[in-house]
């Protein structure tokens, strides 16, 4: 690995060997997503508590601090929308010279494995690799199920992130599902877990990011269930305790109830 992977990486991984990444990139296909009308007024609050943005090149313009900025991870997939025919008819939207000018410690593209896009989302993947590597940038594949919830088993998500991992991702981006392990004891890179939907429980976030880390995740890449809560700076916090400090789910409970507690006095 030469040093400009290496240099990057350690951006995006602490020496700890975890990570916390925040995803905005939802408006490339949700558009104004709630919570998300303002991008660089949302993040505000809360950037400190992230180790990397994962955004598209517009949003990175236009909304991020270049003086003040995280690492940043760059959405390099669309082409599609919620009101399109099928999400996962991808294809890659920014290039790597775009990706360097921008100074992206990675890129991050989406695979729709099982979808009727397969074969080209994953030749995207292999042709960005091919870019990426070239300038020892790391790519972070996306195993998105687009619509279909009902394909997060274990057995699903192993195989979309072992093929990610084969055709050269450094990271893969997943869902938690039951029996994490056989995901990442399948997968030769390192697996961080995706958020999905606002949930109606924190303690729930809070135990599936938990039992994710016990069985081999390194951490996050979580947008919603932080930025879409009533008290974003306590949620973050309360996940980057048990990504970062090992705390139980109740620890991270406390902490998100006493943070929450003293935004309000």
């Amino acid at each position: 690995m030469d040093w400009g992977m290496k240099n990057r990486l350690s951006q995006l991984i602490k020496p700890n060997g975890r990570c916390m990444y925040m995803p905005i990139d939802h408006g490339y296909f949700q558009g104004p997503t709630s919570k998300l009308e303002r991008p660089g007024e949302t993040i505000k609050p809360i950037i400190d508590y992230a180790d990397a943005l994962f955004c598209t090149r517009g949003v990175l313009r236009s909304c991020i601090n270049p003086e003040n900025s995280k690492p940043i991870i760059l959405r390099v997939s669309g082409g599609t929308s919620m009101v399109g025919k099928d999400l996962a008819n991808e294809v890659l939207t920014t290039s790597i010279e775009e990706a360097i000018r921008l100074n992206a410690s990675g890129v991050g593209l989406s695979v729709f494995i099982g979808s009727d896009y397969e074969k080209e989302t994953l030749l995207n993947l292999s042709k960005l690799v091919d870019e990426a590597e070239r300038y020892g940038i790391p790519v972070m594949a996306v195993t998105a199920v687009g619509r279909e919830m009902e394909k997060r088993d274990a057995r699903y998500l192993a195989l979309c992130c072992r093929i990610a991992a084969e055709l050269g991702a450094r990271v893969v981006k997943t869902y938690w599902c039951e029996n994490f392990d056989k995901v990442t004891n399948g997968c030769p890179v390192p697996v961080v877990m995706a958020g999905g939907p606002k949930t109606n429980s924190d303690v729930e976030v809070f135990e599936f990011v938990h039992d994710g880390m016990n069985k081999g995740a390194i951490g996050v890449n979580l947008g919603r269930n932080i930025w879409q809560n009533e008290h974003p700076v306590a949620m973050i916090r309360a996940l980057r305790a048990i990504i970062h400090e090992n705390a139980t789910v109740k620890q991270a409970s406390d902490l998100f109830h006493s943070v929450k507690n003293e935004k309000k006095k």
